[in-house]
């Protein structure tokens, strides 16, 4: 196994010491502060460094590379964008309180994703839909190294599917903007320029999110072990589950413990140094 490092600053003395925990044959530096350890080994004293240092590690078997895949699903809130959309919606109608406790709810896989969007979004019943594009213009950024990550999977020939338990009012928006070549979320009913308090349609859980996934890689030919996936919360296990690689970003603990990558302090473009 290789295990690779990365993070915002990966020192010399913390790098020769997890290379010799780990028995590791080599150093490979694979970006300024990403390296590989080749031929390593586990060491109980490695994740306590590495959490101390705030250094990200990831064990990927020996030649296993980005050209071992051909797909890419991503979850949105808090895995591609910093923020969860429905969460500034609500804060704009006064309820963000309200619906950020269910949000951390649903997402700890306390409560069923369904349920806790049909309630949440009957809280922001009567905002204008005009509130959508605040939300979008001035509260929604990309995650770090998310452009990176697109630009290179897209040169690299990967499909790329965006999938959200969020809406397509950001969805379709950042389809566009990162060249995403499916984008599938809930759509928000509106009703004489206001929201409605309802979703149109089926609602995007998590076994839709799985669904999607398979989907897509049935339609392109990409066996599901071509398959990489990102994201964050409970209702995206199975869809990680589903993938060849999985990796929680910023993830819950049942995410981070489940995914074959965790990126808790590297960009999302972390992704491409664990695979170069």
């Amino acid at each position: 196994m290789n295990l690779v490092i990365q993070g915002a600053r990966v020192d010399a003395l913390t790098l020769k010491t997890l290379a010799a925990l780990s028995a590791a044959s080599s150093i490979v530096q694979l970006a300024p502060h990403a390296f590989r350890l080749v031929d390593a080994v586990a060491h109980d004293d490695i994740e306590p460094l590495c959490t101390r240092e705030h250094l990200d590690h990831t064990w990927v078997p020996g030649g296993r590379r980005l050209d071992d895949f051909r797909l890419f699903v991503t979850d949105m809130d808090s895995t591609l964008i910093n923020i969860e959309c429905i969460d500034e919606i609500a804060d704009l109608c006064g309820v963000k309180g309200e619906v950020a406790a269910i949000t951390e709810a649903a997402m700890r896989g306390e409560i069923d994703f369904a349920e806790s969007l049909t309630r949440r979004v009957a809280l922001l019943r009567g905002l204008p839909v005009d509130a959508l594009a605040q939300v979008y213009e001035e509260r929604l950024q990309l995650n770090p190294g998310a452009e990176r990550l697109l630009r290179e999977l897209k040169a690299a020939g990967f499909y790329t599917v965006l999938v959200s338990g969020g809406f397509t009012y950001f969805t379709d928006r950042l389809k566009t903007r990162l060249g995403f070549d499916e984008a599938w979320a809930n759509e928000l009913e509106v009703d004489n320029g206001t929201l409605s308090g309802r979703i149109s349609g089926p609602v995007v859980d998590a076994a839709a999110k799985a669904a999607h996934l398979a989907g897509a890689c049935a339609r392109h030919g990409v066996d599901l072990s071509q398959a990489i996936a990102a994201g964050d919360g409970a209702n995206d296990l199975p869809m990680l589950g589903a993938a060849g690689f999985s990796v929680a970003y910023r993830a819950k603990p049942v995410v981070r413990e489940a995914a074959d990558c965790r990126l808790d302090h590297s960009g999302l473009d972390g992704i491409l140094n664990v695979l170069r």
